[in-house]
Protein backbone atom coordinates (compact mmCIF):
# COMPACT_ATOMS: atom_id res chain seq x y z
CA UNK A 1 0.00 0.00 0.00
CA UNK A 2 1.36 3.63 -0.88
CA UNK A 3 2.26 5.50 2.32
CA UNK A 4 -0.43 8.16 1.74
CA UNK A 5 -2.51 7.89 4.62
CA UNK A 6 -6.71 7.34 4.34
CA UNK A 7 -8.79 10.49 4.24
CA UNK A 8 -12.13 10.67 6.41
CA UNK A 9 -14.39 13.23 4.19
CA UNK A 10 -17.61 14.41 4.85
CA UNK A 11 -20.29 14.04 2.36
CA UNK A 12 -19.79 17.64 0.72
CA UNK A 13 -15.73 17.43 1.07
CA UNK A 14 -16.16 14.47 -1.04
CA UNK A 15 -15.44 14.93 -5.27
CA UNK A 16 -18.26 13.13 -6.32
CA UNK A 17 -17.10 12.61 -10.31
CA UNK A 18 -13.59 11.35 -9.08
CA UNK A 19 -15.43 9.03 -6.45
CA UNK A 20 -17.57 7.45 -9.15
CA UNK A 21 -14.74 7.20 -11.69
CA UNK A 22 -13.21 4.76 -8.92
CA UNK A 23 -16.41 2.43 -8.96
CA UNK A 24 -16.04 2.79 -13.16
CA UNK A 25 -12.89 1.30 -13.24
CA UNK A 26 -12.87 -1.08 -9.78
CA UNK A 27 -11.80 -4.75 -10.41
CA UNK A 28 -14.93 -5.12 -7.68
CA UNK A 29 -17.15 -2.09 -9.09
CA UNK A 30 -20.54 -2.84 -7.88
CA UNK A 31 -23.71 -0.45 -8.62
CA UNK A 32 -24.40 0.03 -4.66
CA UNK A 33 -20.84 1.98 -4.40
CA UNK A 34 -21.65 4.56 -6.84
CA UNK A 35 -22.37 8.17 -5.10
CA UNK A 36 -25.82 8.41 -6.99
CA UNK A 37 -26.94 4.92 -5.31
CA UNK A 38 -25.57 6.07 -1.94
CA UNK A 39 -27.46 9.61 -2.25
CA UNK A 40 -30.52 7.69 -2.67
CA UNK A 41 -30.10 4.71 -0.11
CA UNK A 42 -28.21 6.28 2.39
CA UNK A 43 -28.08 10.23 2.34
CA UNK A 44 -25.57 12.33 3.65
CA UNK A 45 -23.25 9.41 3.85
CA UNK A 46 -19.85 9.83 4.21
CA UNK A 47 -16.28 8.32 2.47
CA UNK A 48 -12.74 6.79 3.38
CA UNK A 49 -10.06 7.89 0.47
CA UNK A 50 -7.03 6.79 -0.57
CA UNK A 51 -4.64 8.55 -2.41
CA UNK A 52 -6.57 10.41 -6.00
CA UNK A 53 -9.36 8.33 -5.22
CA UNK A 54 -7.56 5.14 -6.08
CA UNK A 55 -9.48 3.58 -3.40
CA UNK A 56 -12.62 4.45 -1.96
CA UNK A 57 -14.74 3.41 1.15
CA UNK A 58 -18.42 4.49 1.47
CA UNK A 59 -19.42 5.53 5.45
CA UNK A 60 -23.00 4.92 5.50
CA UNK A 61 -24.15 6.72 8.76
CA UNK A 62 -27.39 7.62 10.83
CA UNK A 63 -27.20 8.82 14.22
CA UNK A 64 -30.01 8.02 17.31
CA UNK A 65 -29.63 8.74 21.06
CA UNK A 66 -25.97 10.55 20.90
CA UNK A 67 -25.07 7.13 19.56
CA UNK A 68 -23.30 7.26 15.69
CA UNK A 69 -23.21 4.20 13.68
CA UNK A 70 -22.41 2.40 10.28
CA UNK A 71 -25.43 0.39 8.92
CA UNK A 72 -25.79 -1.79 5.58
CA UNK A 73 -28.38 0.39 3.26
CA UNK A 74 -31.59 -1.01 2.31
CA UNK A 75 -30.95 -2.49 -1.49
CA UNK A 76 -27.57 -2.43 -0.98
CA UNK A 77 -25.94 -5.30 -0.45
CA UNK A 78 -22.31 -5.08 -0.19
CA UNK A 79 -19.98 -2.07 0.09
CA UNK A 80 -16.48 -2.11 1.44
CA UNK A 81 -13.49 -1.39 -0.08
CA UNK A 82 -13.89 -0.36 -3.75
CA UNK A 83 -10.62 -0.04 -6.42
CA UNK A 84 -8.26 -2.53 -8.17
CA UNK A 85 -5.85 -4.83 -6.97
CA UNK A 86 -6.62 -4.91 -3.19
CA UNK A 87 -4.98 -6.33 -0.85
CA UNK A 88 -5.90 -7.71 2.89
CA UNK A 89 -3.80 -5.12 3.51
CA UNK A 90 -5.49 -2.60 2.19
CA UNK A 91 -8.48 -3.62 3.64
CA UNK A 92 -7.58 -3.79 6.85
CA UNK A 93 -6.05 0.37 7.07
CA UNK A 94 -9.95 1.22 5.84
CA UNK A 95 -11.02 -0.41 8.53
CA UNK A 96 -8.40 0.74 11.12
CA UNK A 97 -9.50 4.27 9.71
CA UNK A 98 -13.29 3.95 10.19
CA UNK A 99 -13.48 7.19 12.64
CA UNK A 100 -14.00 6.78 16.25
CA UNK A 101 -16.98 7.98 16.39
CA UNK A 102 -18.73 5.65 14.69
CA UNK A 103 -19.56 3.41 17.89
CA UNK A 104 -21.29 -0.19 15.97
CA UNK A 105 -20.34 -1.21 13.31
CA UNK A 106 -23.03 -3.33 10.92
CA UNK A 107 -21.91 -3.57 7.63
CA UNK A 108 -21.27 -5.80 4.29
CA UNK A 109 -18.12 -5.52 2.13
CA UNK A 110 -17.49 -7.06 -1.08
CA UNK A 111 -16.15 -10.28 -3.11
CA UNK A 112 -12.59 -8.28 -2.69
CA UNK A 113 -12.56 -7.53 0.47
CA UNK A 114 -10.23 -10.17 2.44
CA UNK A 115 -10.26 -9.36 6.22
CA UNK A 116 -8.60 -12.93 7.23
CA UNK A 117 -5.95 -10.97 9.63
CA UNK A 118 -9.20 -9.82 11.50
CA UNK A 119 -9.90 -12.10 14.43
CA UNK A 120 -13.24 -10.53 15.54
CA UNK A 121 -16.10 -9.03 13.84
CA UNK A 122 -15.99 -10.53 10.51
CA UNK A 123 -18.21 -13.28 9.16
CA UNK A 124 -18.79 -14.52 5.63
CA UNK A 125 -21.72 -13.76 3.50
CA UNK A 126 -22.77 -15.90 0.53
CA UNK A 127 -24.33 -14.37 -2.80
CA UNK A 128 -25.38 -16.58 -6.15
CA UNK A 129 -24.21 -15.68 -9.40
CA UNK A 130 -24.88 -17.28 -12.90
CA UNK A 131 -23.08 -15.91 -15.42
CA UNK A 132 -24.92 -16.23 -19.11
CA UNK A 133 -22.08 -16.42 -21.13
CA UNK A 134 -23.37 -19.49 -22.60
CA UNK A 135 -26.71 -20.27 -24.43
CA UNK A 136 -29.78 -21.19 -23.09
CA UNK A 137 -29.50 -24.70 -24.12
CA UNK A 138 -26.23 -25.17 -21.93
CA UNK A 139 -27.42 -23.20 -19.04
CA UNK A 140 -31.08 -24.90 -18.80
CA UNK A 141 -29.05 -28.35 -18.99
CA UNK A 142 -27.60 -27.20 -15.48
CA UNK A 143 -31.23 -26.51 -13.95
CA UNK A 144 -32.60 -28.38 -10.84
CA UNK A 145 -35.48 -30.60 -11.81
CA UNK A 146 -37.66 -28.52 -9.93
CA UNK A 147 -36.83 -25.56 -12.02
CA UNK A 148 -37.60 -27.13 -15.16
CA UNK A 149 -40.98 -28.90 -13.71
CA UNK A 150 -42.26 -25.16 -12.42
CA UNK A 151 -41.48 -24.00 -15.94
CA UNK A 152 -43.36 -26.37 -17.93
CA UNK A 153 -46.04 -25.57 -14.94
CA UNK A 154 -46.46 -22.05 -15.91
CA UNK A 155 -46.26 -22.66 -19.74
CA UNK A 156 -49.19 -25.26 -18.89
CA UNK A 157 -51.18 -22.27 -17.33
CA UNK A 158 -50.44 -19.83 -20.28
CA UNK A 159 -48.77 -17.81 -18.03
CA UNK A 160 -46.73 -14.98 -20.15
CA UNK A 161 -43.44 -13.06 -19.43
CA UNK A 162 -43.42 -9.72 -20.47
CA UNK A 163 -40.57 -6.61 -19.40
CA UNK A 164 -40.62 -3.05 -19.51
CA UNK A 165 -43.59 -3.71 -16.83
CA UNK A 166 -44.75 -0.47 -14.42
CA UNK A 167 -42.10 -0.83 -11.45
CA UNK A 168 -45.13 0.49 -9.22
CA UNK A 169 -46.53 -3.02 -10.07
CA UNK A 170 -43.95 -4.65 -9.12
CA UNK A 171 -43.44 -2.50 -5.94
CA UNK A 172 -47.07 -3.24 -4.88
CA UNK A 173 -46.46 -6.86 -4.96
CA UNK A 174 -43.13 -6.56 -3.11
CA UNK A 175 -45.05 -5.04 -0.04
CA UNK A 176 -47.71 -7.06 -0.03
CA UNK A 177 -45.44 -10.07 0.40
CA UNK A 178 -42.99 -8.28 2.28
CA UNK A 179 -44.36 -6.15 5.09
CA UNK A 180 -44.76 -9.21 6.98
CA UNK A 181 -40.96 -10.50 6.83
CA UNK A 182 -38.63 -7.39 6.56
CA UNK A 183 -38.41 -4.49 8.18
CA UNK A 184 -38.72 -2.36 4.96
CA UNK A 185 -41.08 1.03 5.06
CA UNK A 186 -42.60 3.26 2.73
CA UNK A 187 -39.80 5.61 2.86
CA UNK A 188 -37.40 2.39 1.16
CA UNK A 189 -39.84 2.44 -1.34
CA UNK A 190 -40.39 5.87 -2.27
CA UNK A 191 -36.37 6.34 -2.30
CA UNK A 192 -36.26 2.63 -4.71
CA UNK A 193 -38.88 4.19 -6.85
CA UNK A 194 -36.68 7.52 -7.30
CA UNK A 195 -33.55 5.26 -7.70
CA UNK A 196 -35.39 3.01 -10.64
CA UNK A 197 -36.33 5.86 -12.26
CA UNK A 198 -33.29 7.47 -12.26
CA UNK A 199 -31.74 4.28 -13.40
CA UNK A 200 -33.63 3.45 -16.03
CA UNK A 201 -33.18 7.18 -17.35
CA UNK A 202 -29.67 5.48 -18.37
CA UNK A 203 -31.28 2.79 -19.64
CA UNK A 204 -29.50 0.87 -16.40
CA UNK A 205 -32.92 -0.76 -14.95
CA UNK A 206 -35.49 -2.82 -15.67
CA UNK A 207 -39.05 -4.49 -14.05
CA UNK A 208 -40.48 -8.08 -15.29
CA UNK A 209 -43.34 -9.42 -15.13
CA UNK A 210 -45.45 -13.03 -15.13
CA UNK A 211 -48.70 -12.84 -15.47
CA UNK A 212 -51.67 -15.33 -15.45
CA UNK A 213 -53.69 -16.15 -18.60
CA UNK A 214 -56.25 -13.35 -16.97
CA UNK A 215 -53.62 -10.88 -17.41
CA UNK A 216 -53.27 -10.85 -13.78
CA UNK A 217 -49.55 -9.94 -12.30
CA UNK A 218 -48.57 -12.92 -10.22
CA UNK A 219 -44.37 -12.93 -10.16
CA UNK A 220 -42.48 -9.57 -10.64
CA UNK A 221 -38.95 -8.49 -10.19
CA UNK A 222 -36.57 -5.41 -10.85
CA UNK A 223 -32.99 -5.50 -12.11
CA UNK A 224 -30.79 -2.99 -12.30
CA UNK A 225 -27.23 -3.21 -14.55
CA UNK A 226 -23.31 -1.75 -14.23
CA UNK A 227 -20.43 -3.75 -14.41
CA UNK A 228 -21.67 -6.42 -16.68
CA UNK A 229 -24.17 -7.36 -14.15
CA UNK A 230 -27.62 -7.97 -13.87
CA UNK A 231 -28.81 -7.11 -10.49
CA UNK A 232 -31.84 -8.99 -8.97
CA UNK A 233 -32.66 -6.34 -6.92
CA UNK A 234 -36.38 -6.42 -6.28
CA UNK A 235 -39.03 -9.16 -6.38
CA UNK A 236 -43.17 -8.86 -6.11
CA UNK A 237 -44.59 -12.20 -5.85
CA UNK A 238 -48.47 -13.47 -5.19
CA UNK A 239 -48.46 -16.09 -3.43
CA UNK A 240 -50.70 -17.90 -6.26
CA UNK A 241 -46.83 -17.79 -8.02
CA UNK A 242 -45.70 -20.99 -6.22
CA UNK A 243 -48.69 -22.81 -7.34
CA UNK A 244 -48.10 -22.22 -10.97
CA UNK A 245 -44.43 -22.12 -11.21
CA UNK A 246 -44.13 -18.17 -12.07
CA UNK A 247 -41.54 -17.36 -9.93
CA UNK A 248 -39.24 -19.90 -11.44
CA UNK A 249 -40.37 -18.93 -14.70
CA UNK A 250 -39.96 -14.81 -14.28
CA UNK A 251 -36.01 -16.09 -13.85
CA UNK A 252 -35.75 -18.58 -16.65
CA UNK A 253 -37.14 -16.33 -19.20
CA UNK A 254 -34.72 -13.61 -18.26
CA UNK A 255 -32.00 -15.95 -18.34
CA UNK A 256 -33.15 -17.09 -22.00
CA UNK A 257 -33.61 -13.31 -23.39
CA UNK A 258 -29.87 -13.04 -22.24
CA UNK A 259 -27.90 -15.80 -22.61
CA UNK A 260 -25.06 -15.84 -24.46
CA UNK A 261 -24.11 -12.29 -23.22
CA UNK A 262 -21.47 -10.86 -21.12
CA UNK A 263 -23.77 -10.47 -18.24
CA UNK A 264 -23.36 -11.85 -14.62
CA UNK A 265 -27.03 -12.72 -12.52
CA UNK A 266 -26.52 -11.66 -9.64
CA UNK A 267 -29.06 -12.97 -6.84
CA UNK A 268 -27.95 -10.79 -4.48
CA UNK A 269 -27.51 -13.37 -1.46
CA UNK A 270 -28.82 -15.44 0.39
CA UNK A 271 -27.99 -16.90 3.66
CA UNK A 272 -31.40 -17.81 3.92
CA UNK A 273 -31.40 -21.59 3.36
CA UNK A 274 -34.80 -21.97 1.03
CA UNK A 275 -33.65 -18.84 -0.78
CA UNK A 276 -29.82 -20.19 -1.47
CA UNK A 277 -31.20 -23.94 -2.67
CA UNK A 278 -33.97 -21.83 -5.70
CA UNK A 279 -31.01 -19.79 -6.63
CA UNK A 280 -28.92 -22.65 -6.78
CA UNK A 281 -31.23 -24.47 -8.63
CA UNK A 282 -30.75 -22.70 -11.92
CA UNK A 283 -26.70 -23.75 -11.42
CA UNK A 284 -25.61 -20.51 -10.09
CA UNK A 285 -22.27 -20.66 -7.78
CA UNK A 286 -21.44 -19.25 -5.03
CA UNK A 287 -19.96 -15.74 -4.53
CA UNK A 288 -18.57 -15.38 -0.59
CA UNK A 289 -18.30 -11.79 0.63
CA UNK A 290 -17.32 -10.75 4.37
CA UNK A 291 -19.61 -8.60 7.14
CA UNK A 292 -18.23 -6.62 9.83
CA UNK A 293 -19.71 -6.84 13.15
CA UNK A 294 -17.90 -4.33 15.50
CA UNK A 295 -19.65 -2.90 19.10
CA UNK A 296 -17.32 -0.06 19.98
CA UNK A 297 -19.95 1.18 22.85
CA UNK A 298 -18.16 0.92 26.80
CA UNK A 299 -20.27 -2.14 28.35
CA UNK A 300 -21.78 -0.43 30.97
CA UNK A 301 -23.78 1.77 27.54
CA UNK A 302 -24.23 -0.92 25.62
CA UNK A 303 -28.17 -1.13 26.57
CA UNK A 304 -28.37 2.43 23.99
CA UNK A 305 -27.08 -0.09 21.25
CA UNK A 306 -30.77 -1.60 21.50
CA UNK A 307 -32.55 1.69 20.68
CA UNK A 308 -29.59 2.77 19.02
CA UNK A 309 -29.89 0.73 15.66
CA UNK A 310 -33.46 0.43 14.84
Amino acid sequence: MKDESIRYLLHNEIDLAAWDKCIDNASNGLVYGYSFYLDFMSPGWDGLVLGNYEYVMPLTWKSKYGVSYLYQPQFSASLGVFGTGITDTVVAAFIQAIPSKFRVIEIDLNRENNLIAMDTGMFVRTNYILPLNWSYVEISQKYRDNIKRNCKKARQFNCSYREEIDVDDVIKLSKSQMQAISNLTDSDYDEFKKLFDYLLAREQALACGVYTSENVLIASCVYFFSHDRAYYILVGNHPNSKVMGASHFLIDQFIEKRAGSNLTLDFEGSDVRNLAFFYGSFGASTETYPALRLNRIPWYLRWLKRKAIR
